[in-house]
């Protein structure tokens, strides 16, 4: 190889080290669930499920990966837990219950047929001791808490693109695949008091210009999902679906963008959350 064709490979090769791109914060973050800080408890559990579903995650494209072991399967977790039994463990342990105990084929067939995806969330906060949430099995439930925020309430609400995304905030999405509510369209459902199937994954880190965010029941895991943000911190042009889009096919594979729904509310984790109940157990 000639020096001046060894010198643009070394360079090149520099350009594209490891270093040059975000890397996944849960490793170090999954390490600090004695924080004193709330924000970092939630991140902390949260970190801690991805790794021991083996770190499937979605990147910022929208391309699922790391999937090896799924919901309803009696496959070990790396914490040693078989995978369903883990997600009966998220009911029981959130204080909602499945009414199925972690054993049986009743308590499977539960695990199997229920979306978890609440539960999922209920469980990190109650985990990370997060005063003043209440769990609930429908995400739309604590969406509508954060609108009527009382002084203590855990988190407030405010749209996706208004607010700069931290640690501890959840990003939520509508999944009714009829109709495209946004932001606008979430608060008259919210205010009306009607109910709505939503999805929501906790903000873990936010680095490098990616929001890093973790997930249960996506994919049938405990998923990582990346998202772009923008110079200024923010969500950058959220990948948005439209009402009555096409599904995912090889008609159009553009709409097989995981990172591609109704993303409609930010719950921002409030900050100035009493010293008195930092202890209390939600």
């Amino acid at each position: 190889m000639k020096p001046v064709s060894l010198l643009l490979f070394v360079l090149v090769t520099l350009w594209y080290t490891p270093s040059a791109h975000a890397a996944d914060p849960c490793p170090q973050l999954r390490t600090q669930l004695a924080s004193t800080d709330i924000a970092t408890r939630i991140a902390a559990v949260a970190c801690q499920e991805n790794h021991a579903w083996f770190r499937p995650f979605i990147d910022a494209d929208g391309r699922a990966g790391g999937q090896t072991v799924y919901e309803a399967e009696n496959d070990a977790l790396a914490d040693g837990a078989p995978a369903w039994r883990k997600v009966a463990t998220y009911w029981n342990g959130s204080g909602l219950g499945s009414g199925c105990g972690n054993a049986g084929a009743a308590c499977r067939s539960f695990v199997v047929d229920m979306p978890w995806s609440a539960a999922f969330v209920s469980w990190v906060m109650r985990q990370a001791r997060v005063p003043g949430f209440s769990a609930s099995s429908r995400h739309v439930d604590y969406v509508r808490a954060a609108r009527r925020a009382s002084p203590t309430a855990p988190y407030r609400l405010v749209a996706p693109d208004e607010a700069t995304p931290a640690a501890g905030d959840l990003l939520c999405y509508v999944r009714a695949q009829s109709r495209t509510l946004g932001y606008p369209g979430l608060l008259d459902i919210l205010d009306a008091g009607d109910g709505l199937p939503m999805h929501c994954d906790i903000v873990v880190a936010t680095q490098d210009g990616i929001a890093w965010l973790v997930g249960g029941n996506v994919q049938q895991t405990v998923a990582l999902r990346m998202l772009r943000l923008d110079e200024t911190g923010r969500f950058a042009n959220l990948p948005t679906r439209g009402a009555g889009d096409a599904p995912c096919s090889p008609d159009v594979p553009a709409h097989c963008n995981l990172n591609r729904q109704d993303w409609a509310a930010l719950l921002k984790l409030t900050a100035d959350v009493p010293a008195s109940l930092l202890a209390a157990r939600p």
